[in-house]
């Protein structure tokens, strides 16, 4: 904390700096944007805001509670050695990195709604897919299909909490939907090693979690606005 107090600063033009990209071609209506905040009491209010919270709360159900946490065991439950296991979650590691990449890519140029409701799809299938896997490589094709989109769900989400509730919010408004993906990662972690010891195996919570993937689409494709950027001559033709 005393590094932080003693060194961080809020923005650029604290230390009488500019922000990167910044410059003389930047408009009074993109420096407007930059500027534009939505307080926390006032987000908690919209429904764009429960939205985006619910679906991350799936994201972190899906990923690092369930997935993170117990697909070794499963998988050598099912016959494969812990090297193997291991190796899978290596290559989805891996693939993890290319699809956060280009999910930053297909972010700015594509409907983000359209994007989430994309991956949530895809993960709920892998995901309802998973029990059926003795073979290894199925193991493989799952590693790949779900590891493409584990982490790609964070650029569209920060992306459309920019959008909707303006850049300047971002710090604190993605934090708490953050909180709610990590509460989603903590119940699925827990529940998970409850319904392993009380049923035998982990197949309830691939399922469960491949039901609340395909309740994320849903929630996703009600959010109102698209996250795709808009050119500040439309902005300031628009009307108040």
């Amino acid at each position: 904390m005393v590094p932080l107090v003693l060194f961080m600063r809020d923005r650029p033009s604290d230390v009488g700096q500019r922000a990167v990209g910044e410059g003389a071609t930047l408009s009074a209506a993109e420096k407007a944007d930059d500027a534009r905040r939505t307080p926390l009491r006032e987000a908690l209010r919209r429904r764009e805001f429960w939205l985006l919270a619910s679906s991350f709360f799936v994201c972190g159900y899906t990923s690092n509670g369930l997935i993170g946490t117990h697909l070794i065991p499963h998988a050598v439950e099912h016959g494969f050695t812990e090297v193997a296991a291991a190796g899978a979650v290596a290559l989805l590691g891996a693939l993890n990195i290319v699809g956060t990449l280009a999910s930053g890519w297909l972010t700015d140029r594509y409907d983000n709604r359209k994007l989430l409701a994309f991956y949530y799809g895809f993960r709920a299938l892998s995901l309802l897919a998973l029990p059926l896997i003795y073979e290894m490589q199925g193991l493989l094709i799952f590693a790949v299909v779900y590891g493409l989109d584990w982490i790609a769900t964070v650029p569209p989400t920060v992306n459309l909490t920019a959008t909707i509730f303006g850049r300047a919010s971002v710090g604190t408004l993605y934090g708490w939907i953050w909180f709610s993906h990590m509460v989603g990662a903590a119940i699925a972690a827990y529940a998970g090693g409850f319904f392993r010891v009380l049923l035998g195996d982990y197949h309830l919570m691939f399922v469960s979690a491949a039901v609340m993937g395909f309740i994320a689409v849903s929630l996703v494709s009600r959010i109102p606005q698209s996250g795709r950027a808009v050119s500040p001559t439309a902005t300031a033709a628009a009307p108040a």
